[in-house]
């Protein structure tokens, strides 16, 4: 019997599903897009279910106003992946299809690819070229495509702008059409296309031990920095693509996958395409339809890049495993490597964890045997383990933040010809503005929270809420001119060692500085070829980039991190030293990692210093495990935010005594707070929040579920935003 009604997922914020009737004549697809009338405006929809039966009467449902797809846009694993995906996070499951689909086709777009052509028309081919002498650009194109019709891309590649076929259409000289992408033919031609370098007996042995299983395995693969993780990916997707399957590489930050890029294109001749927050909606498009079209062989990209659908998916990787970047932090709020776990489980394929400073989660897994644990612990090629040191700053005169035994170092590698790299993870000239004769300092308005002085622009802004405003002349309180910078951010910094190194050249790679297409390849590529001795950066260049004349590393400030009241602080700091103090010393240069700090005695420091990081890692699971703090326990964060702070701590209230009410509430289970969020007011709203804990993943995901219908209906719940996080990775 042929379906007369479809069961519609729509992105909204509504834990239900809604049903439309289905016209005749239309043929709507489960997994496939539909567009519905809803209220007074119509939406893209996923359809879930098609079913003869309904909650409602039928003369109540509307009809479907369009079928946009023929076929599901999800294979089945992918599909019920992200189904899971809806109910672990507690998400809408409307929501979470639509933020698994690129923005054009929530807009509607057709799901295939199609390519946009120009060719002349009959008036455009009797044009005199000679008459265009006043409009050369005009007289490109004609020359062009007088050898055929060339795709829209391809006189972009020319340097020919959309003003200009604009122009020549509505003279009637050129016309466009559409045509679908051909199928693929890249696995007959597949071939290796650069030289391999020989791997060490460790390298040889990871590669052994994951091929020796095609199906599903997870594999934590830890390697010291400069351990040459990147060539086992490589030899990892070699037999998959000669098979002619497809690869998935995960990296964690827009910025590592330039130098990601070039590594795979110059070792295999597949079609590459990269998926990151970079990209426009018709690129972004482009890739994801690559993927499932099987026109590419290998995407790399970041979190969002694992919804990506493949024809035939052969492996995942997911490079720097440990990056906090993984996990989303606004609305759908999933974590990309757990994710990427369960998808390769789905799709019974291998899927690989790499980092040098794996999470304590990982290690646990690893540890209790759910993950093979695979380790390099020797440098590639002649690359030694650099040499570590701390600088005690108490009493030290500083220069924007540089103690005198730091700069007299930096002048060493210097002058042999050498780079250095400074990190400093502050943006801006300085992180508050006081005045010398009162104190007062400057605040942002909307936030619990200073403004940052950026004197580039002449501005204070606010980090947290993205206002800004010109710097005041005075005092706000006294009215006193003296007004004055407290502390160092990068832009500082540059500024200073340009009058400590006047004959060496500098560059800031941060946030600000690389806001434009294009920069921070350009800044990166600059740093290789040596056009910049000094460094300066804030976690953009902490992991991943491979600079083989960097011989000193230094990180100018780690105090700050020293004393945090997230449980997390210390696994953070521990793997920030040991990523940064990997860019030092590369290739066969000996490098040195100078640590500038006012606690040289710090028990984290000393550990780190001497004894290394799996030795950090044991002891801070010990403590985790007496603590009872994940990965040992479970948590979900619920957060609250209004104009009226007693309304946010009402509401969590309330659902504190939701939540203790339920039967489901057993002994070991805990509810702390609400308490005032660690930010407690951001962007003119007071924020607060509740932390649940449970012994285990199945208490926590029941209490949630069940516990969810009842907020909902509390009449607070309408008055606050509220936000639930499963599994938080910041708890500010």
């Amino acid at each position: 019997m042929t379906a007369t009604i479809a069961r519609v997922a729509l992105p909204v914020p509504l834990d239900k599903s809604f049903d439309y009737l289905i016209p005749s004549g239309q043929r709507p697809v489960v997994g496939g897009r539909v567009r519905v009338p809803f209220g007074r405006q119509q939406l893209t929809g996923i359809v879930i279910a098609l079913t003869e039966q309904s909650d409602f009467p039928r003369d109540q449902l509307k009809p479907l106003k369009a079928v946009l797809d023929s076929e599901p846009l999800w294979q089945p694993p992918l599909f019920q992946l992200l189904e899971w995906t809806s109910r672990y996070y507690q998400y809408p499951l409307g929501d979470t299809l639509a933020n698994a689909l690129p923005s054009a086709l929530r807009k509607g777009r057709p799901a295939n690819a199609e390519i946009r052509y120009w060719q002349l028309t009959e008036k455009g081919q009797e044009q005199p070229l000679a008459a265009l002498k006043r409009a050369p650009r005009q007289a490109k194109v004609l020359t062009l495509l007088r050898h055929g019709a060339l795709s829209h891309d391809a006189l972009l590649d020319q340097e020919v702008n959309s003003a200009t076929l604009k122009t020549l259409a509505e003279k009637g000289w050129v016309d466009s059409f559409h045509t679908t992408a051909s199928s693929a033919h890249w696995p007959t031609d597949f071939a290796v296309t650069e030289e391999k370098p020989r791997l060490n007996e460790e390298q040889a042995l990871a590669i052994a031990s994951i091929n020796a299983n095609p199906g599903y395995t997870c594999y934590l693969l830890e390697g010291v920095t400069g351990s040459g993780k990147t060539e086992v990916y490589l030899n990892l997707i070699e037999p998959v693509l000669a098979a002619g399957k497809q690869a998935l590489v995960l990296v964690p930050e827009i910025g590592l996958t330039p130098q990601t890029i070039s590594r795979f294109q110059r070792r295999f001749n597949v079609p590459l395409f990269t998926i990151h927050s970079g990209l426009n909606d018709t690129e972004r498009l482009s890739a994801w339809l690559a993927g499932r079209d099987n026109q590419a062989g290998i995407i790399i990209g970041t979190r969002s890049a694992l919804f990506t659908p493949f024809a035939d998916l052969g492996i995942i990787i997911v490079d720097e495993e440990h990056d906090s970047s993984y996990k989303q932090q606004d609305s759908l709020r999933y974590h990309a490597r757990d994710m990427a776990v369960l998808r390769a489980s789905k799709e019974n394929i291998p899927v690989v964890l790499g980092s040098a400073t794996p999470a304590l989660e990982t290690l646990h897994n690893a540890r209790t045997g759910k993950y093979h644990h695979l380790h390099l612990t020797r440098r590639a090629g002649n690359a030694q383990a650099a040499r570590h040191g701390v600088l005690d700053m108490k009493g030290l005169h500083l220069e924007a933040g540089l103690s005198a035994p730091l700069i007299a170092r930096m002048r060493q590698h210097l002058s042999a010809g050498n780079q250095v790299m400074l990190f400093l993870n502050r943006r801006g000239f300085a992180p508050a503005l006081m005045c010398h004769e009162c104190g007062w300092l400057a605040e942002c308005k909307r936030c619990d929270a200073y403004y940052t002085y950026h004197q580039h622009s002449g501005e204070l802004r606010c980090h947290h809420c993205q206002t800004q405003r010109p710097v005041m002349p005075q005092c706000q309180q006294c009215g006193s001119t003296q007004l004055q910078t407290v502390g160092v951010g990068t832009e500082q910094l540059e500024h200073q060692l340009a009058s400590l190194f006047p004959e060496f050249r500098t560059v800031r790679i941060d946030r600000d500085s690389t806001r434009r297409k294009g920069s921070l390849d350009n800044y990166l590529e600059a740093v290789r070829n040596k056009e910049y001795q000094i460094l300066i950066g804030t976690q953009m260049l902490a992991k991943g980039h491979h600079f083989p004349d960097v011989t000193l590393v230094a990180l100018v400030d780690v105090d700050s991190a020293l004393f945090s009241n997230d449980f997390r602080a210390a696994e953070r700091l521990a793997q920030l030293f040991i990523q940064v103090a990997g860019r030092a010393g590369r290739a066969s240069k000996p490098g040195e990692v100078l640590l500038q700090t006012h606690h040289p005695e710090h028990s984290l420091l000393q550990a780190l210093l001497y004894k290394g990081y799996d030795h950090f890692a044991v002891q801070a699971l010990t403590e985790r495990r007496q603590a009872m703090l994940p990965p040992f326990t479970y948590l979900a964060l619920f957060r609250a935010e209004a104009a009226q702070s007693e309304l946010a701590e009402q509401f969590l209230h309330q659902m504190r005594g939701i939540l203790e009410a339920s039967p489901l509430f057993e002994a070991h289970t805990l509810v702390l707070g609400p308490n005032p969020a660690p930010l407690s007011r951001r962007a003119g709203r007071y924020r607060w929040q509740l932390l649940l804990q449970a012994p285990d993943r199945k208490t926590l995901q029941t209490l949630l579920s069940v516990a969810r219908p009842a907020i909902n209906l509390l009449p607070l719940a309408r008055k606050v935003r509220w936000s639930l996080d499963v599994e938080p990775q910041d708890l500010s």
